[in-house]
């Protein structure tokens, strides 16, 4: 099988998290795939900057950010609030005539026409947002015994639901390359929400399911990785392919 050419993935955190949560992926995936983790204001290396709490700002300033690394062979990749993000910059992009990726890859995420801002919790009130992160499963345990790292995530966690909050969906034109969208069978967004992801897609549309909660991309991390490599492959040759796959 022939190996696909170059391919960069830049990765979207998810809300509350830095972009190190993909860095692990990288002696995991094969050599072509470049991982290219975006870093938001406010958290990682950019802890001394101030948050950005609007979804429309956020995503502008990713596509300025990242201009450099949004030519030739790429990709957006995200989980969860990024995924949202994801789709905004796919739709910003186009909207500014810039070169579009290759394809869109959405984890763990609502459709954009099927988010629910009321399902968050008090972007103020410690105590809901702790039982948030209890829930889905995805914060280290010497995180909740950490003062100095429970309040660091906290904050990233209300700015970055802020940002969530104050996405308002329009109906905007069709994505014009392939969208791949991966969900987990125990995470709390039904399946016509995530199916409901096919309705923004102009090109091939893929839905993967595995076991697993919201954090599925870990629980289930070999599986996962092994059908992002063979979407973004796919992707890659162009192809059309099978609409649905479990793992």
């Amino acid at each position: 099988m022939a190996v696909p050419a170059r391919v960069s993935l830049l990765c979207l955190p998810c809300a509350g998290a830095s972009a190190t949560m993909y860095l692990r992926w990288r002696p995991l995936l094969p050599r072509w795939i470049e991982i290219v983790p975006v870093e938001l204001p406010g958290r990682g290396m950019r802890m001394g900057e101030r948050f950005v709490e609007s979804f429309d700002a956020q995503v502008a300033r990713i596509c300025a950010e990242q201009a450099d690394a949004m030519q030739g062979s790429f990709m957006l990749f995200g989980h969860s609030m990024g995924a949202l993000l994801a789709y905004g910059v796919a739709q910003r992009l186009r909207a500014l005539g810039r070169p579009l990726p290759r394809a869109l890859l959405a984890s763990g995420s609502s459709a954009p026409s099927q988010r629910d801002p009321g399902r968050l919790p008090g972007t103020h009130d410690d105590a809901a947002l702790t039982a948030e992160l209890r829930k889905q499963g995805g914060t280290p345990e010497e995180v909740f015994a950490s003062a100095e790292l429970m309040r660091i995530t906290l904050d990233t966690l209300g700015a970055d639901y802020r940002v969530c909050r104050s996405f308002a969906y329009a109906a905007d034109a069709l994505l014009p390359m392939p969208l791949h969208v991966f969900a987990g069978r125990r995470d709390d967004i039904n399946a016509p929400r995530m199916e409901a992801w096919s309705a923004h897609a102009g090109d091939a549309f893929t839905l993967d399911w595995f076991d697993g909660g919201h954090f599925f991309i870990r629980q289930r991390e070999a599986a996962f990785l092994d059908a992002l490599t063979r979407r973004v492959g796919q992707a890659m040759a162009g192809g059309r392919h099978a609409p649905h796959a479990v793992a």
